[in-house]
């Protein structure tokens, strides 16, 4: 019997030992990405743990294992359904973690795949109320892991954090009224523990803002409008006013002034500045509203830690175009001026291609980055838009339409929502942009809660013949375009850059395609079945490096798209995710 005790004991102090042992590693997977993890993404190629593939958003992997040299041979690993006939825009970025692959799907979906295989563990739909008011297509673009969580949001403004193993709600919370115009379509941001959001709704007189939650808990930690006069708040108390009550906005129109934060934002650990860009003013008729109109159609820099505005950049004060301006601000280091820079990089949706210190917000260059532009001529030292006054549509007279002007680019911008990428081998940023332009006339209009609030028609149409969709590599330091990749169809989907000399990129006629980033040589393509207008990524993976993109033809082209729309109305819905790599032979 005490022989016997013994042998039990050596047996449970082996099994402890082993436990011992391989805690740290068990217990480390289970627990999840870091905010260390995080800040670190884009130098762990094995997984991906934010939105941009780190938390700057460059879009570029330092993996060579595929290049241009090899990526004739990509073929599919697999293909994953999102099912059911919820087929709309499939705009999301996948994350990739631990074996599984997490990506959002239309109308407020989140599914985890199998990394390997491919098969479903499990999927979470949100309880979407009737009233909902997305502008632009039921999208969702991608979601944010911490932890044991995975958290996203949803078309009726609420953001949702599930247990990323078992698809479980952990937390829920309202974060703006989907009945004022409301909505989330962005992926969150993680910085510091807090969750940090915008909102959309912009075209229904909303109040944009930026805010962070604490991750664990999903409770308000500060909120930043970004319309000046309206108070912040920090720890459950008003903080400060937002720029200076009725400086650039008459009356109480700063009560309606848009300026929603719809595509999310970048952090740079360098400055601990989180950057945000703001959509159009509202009304869209620029009449109504005299002034700059601040912050709108601006990029923030906002501290993290109490949400206060450090410095911003109007890159089209007094909007009367609706060219927003959410547009992805990345932040890249690089020589200028026989001094290496803090530097940060927009392609607005108003044609131009700006470079600022990051540090401060100063203006350093505009350059157009499309082939027309006709509502300013440059921009001067300071920074502000040469206007061309004759190209702003006209003010409506009484009951009667203003005068319409034909405009470029179209309000669905030189570059919309897809993000771009920056190459830190070729120090090129890839970018996808479109060319067209819009008839556009303002209207009479009055504010009505939870109603369109345009004061304005348009009707866009393409500028050529043969394309419309451009893909550019753009060189930061002077402006030039170093190579471009014409379209037929518009460009709706991100870039990705690789060391291994390659850009990724997909069309709506359904490719995914890959370019020599040095030349822009195509040199492989492969068709999805829908349109491609998600952002790809790549990752390594039992030795193996790996592409993936989500398939499914949508977003704001086919709704507001006008003569653009007619064109590409035969491209089929979809909703897949696709996952690439070479084949072993």
């Amino acid at each position: 019997m005490k022989k016997h005790l013994l042998q039990t004991s050596a047996i449970a102090l082996g099994a402890a030992a082993l436990l011992a042992v391989s805690a740290p590693a068990f217990s480390q997977a289970a627990a999840g990405p870091t905010d260390a993890d995080l800040m670190n993404d884009e130098q762990t190629p094995g997984d991906v743990l934010t939105y941009g593939m780190g938390s700057r958003a460059q879009r570029f992997s330092p993996l060579t294992q595929l290049n241009s040299e090899n990526v004739a041979r990509l073929v599919p690993a697999f293909a994953a359904s999102l099912g059911g006939e919820k087929q709309r825009g499939q705009e999301a970025q996948p994350i990739v973690y631990d074996g599984t692959i997490y990506v959002t799907g239309s109308y407020s979906r989140l599914f985890a795949f199998d990394a390997r295989t491919g098969e479903e563990k499990w999927q979470y739909d949100a309880r979407l109320p009737d009233g909902i008011v997305p502008c632009c297509d039921v999208v969702n673009r991608g979601a944010a892991i911490y932890g044991d969580k995975i958290i996203f949001g949803t078309l009726d403004a609420r953001l949702v954090a599930l247990n990323r193993l078992t698809g479980k709600v952990i937390w829920n919370k309202q974060i703006a009224d989907y009945k004022e115009g409301y909505s989330f379509t962005a992926a969150p941001m993680i910085v510091k523990g807090k969750v940090i959001t915008g909102n959309s709704g912009g075209e229904f007189g909303i109040i944009g803002r930026v805010e962070a939650r604490d991750v664990n808990t999903g409770e308000l930690i500060w909120s930043r409008p970004t319309i000046e006069g309206n108070m912040g708040t920090l720890n459950g108390k008003d903080s400060t006013i937002t720029g200076k009550t009725n400086a650039t906005w008459q009356g109480d129109q700063y009560k309606t002034g848009g300026g929603a934060t719809w595509l999310g934002g970048t952090y740079d650990p360098d400055t601990n500045l989180i950057y945000m860009g703001t959509s159009n003013p509202s009304p869209w008729n620029s009449h109504m509203r005299p002034g700059d109109n601040l912050y709108t159609a601006s990029t923030l820099a906002i501290d993290p830690d109490t949400g206060e505005i450090k410095w911003h950049f109007q890159t089209t004060p007094h909007d009367g175009w609706d060219f927003d301006g959410v547009n992805e601000f990345i932040p890249f280091d690089a020589m200028r001026n026989g001094k290496m820079m803090k530097l940060g990089a927009k392609a607005d949706r108003n044609g131009y291609f700006f470079v600022l210190d990051r540090t401060n917000g100063k203006f350093l260059s505009a350059t157009p980055f499309v082939s027309k532009i006709t509502w300013a001529d440059g921009f001067d030292k300071n920074g502000r838009p040469k206007y061309i006054p004759s190209n702003r549509p006209g003010a409506p007279d009484g009951a009667n339409k203003g005068t319409s002007v034909f405009a470029a680019p179209s309000f669905l911008g030189g570059k919309n929502w897809m993000p771009m990428a920056y190459s830190q081998q070729t120090g090129l940023f890839y970018v996808p942009s479109n060319e067209w332009g819009m008839d556009i006339w303002n209207e009479p209009i009055a504010y009505k809660k939870g109603a369109a609030y345009l004061g304005a028609g348009f009707t866009i149409k393409p500028l050529y013949e043969d394309h419309i969709g451009v893909l550019r590599a753009v060189d930061p330091a002077t402006g030039k375009i170093m190579w471009e990749y014409k379209n037929k169809a518009p460009l709706w989907g991100g870039v990705l850059t690789t060391a291994g000399n390659l850009v990724f990129t997909g069309t709506p006629e359904g490719f995914l395609k890959a370019f020599d980033a040095k030349t822009g040589k195509e040199l492989w393509k492969f068709n999805t079945g829908s349109g491609v207008v998600g952002s790809p990524v790549t990752w390594t993976q039992d030795g193996e490096q790996y592409v993936a993109v989500m398939s499914g033809w949508g977003g704001a082209v086919p709704l507001w798209g006008g003569e653009v729309a007619k064109a590409v109305q035969h491209i089929n819905q979809g909703g897949s995710l696709w996952v690439f790599k070479l084949p072993k032979s």
